[in-house]
């Protein structure tokens, strides 16, 4: 059974760790001197917090799979969504060891899909800055906001 990924950027982890404990009534499974997971079962979520990505708030969403394939079955999905997708495989992120892939819905929130294999000492590197460049990339993503619809050439591209 897949479980809903969070992770949110906090400024202040210790402060964040007691007010989620709270919230969820529980513990996190994982404490470091950057991050926190809780592996929640009501709801089913992988909550996580970390000060590593420079901002507050959401950093992006996902789905952990249990096995490879449901990982197989989410990938499959994401490839009929015509957006880029980053593939990382045997990547080292949030101290875990996983194969992912990271997609950004049409607003830009960025989705990963994972199956956690194994632990880390070392928080790693994310994919999101290759996400981003991904879409930035994207001949159909407008480049910004003061260009809200595709340019005649980005036109010319999304319709082949």
């Amino acid at each position: 059974m897949k479980r809903l990924h969070v992770h949110v950027g906090v400024d202040d982890l210790q402060q964040s760790i007691r007010f989620y404990s709270t919230l969820f009534a529980a513990e996190p499974s994982v404490i470091k001197s950057d991050y926190a997971k809780w592996m929640l079962d009501d709801p089913r979520v992988n909550f996580a917090i970390s000060t590593v990505s420079g901002h507050t708030g959401i950093s992006h969403l996902g789905i952990q799979a249990e096995d490879a394939t449901e990982l197989a079955e989410v990938y499959d999905r994401l490839t009929h969504a015509e957006r880029p997708i980053v593939e990382a495989k045997n990547a080292t992120c949030c101290y875990a060891k996983s194969d992912k892939q990271w997609i950004a819905d049409p607003q830009g929130v960025p989705w990963e899909t994972f199956l956690t294999y194994g632990e880390s000492t070392v928080y790693g590197k994310g994919s999101l800055a290759e996400l981003r460049e991904a879409n930035e990339a994207a001949c159909c993503v407008p480049a910004s906001i003061t260009e809200p619809t595709p340019s005649a050439t980005a036109t010319a591209c999304c319709a082949r």
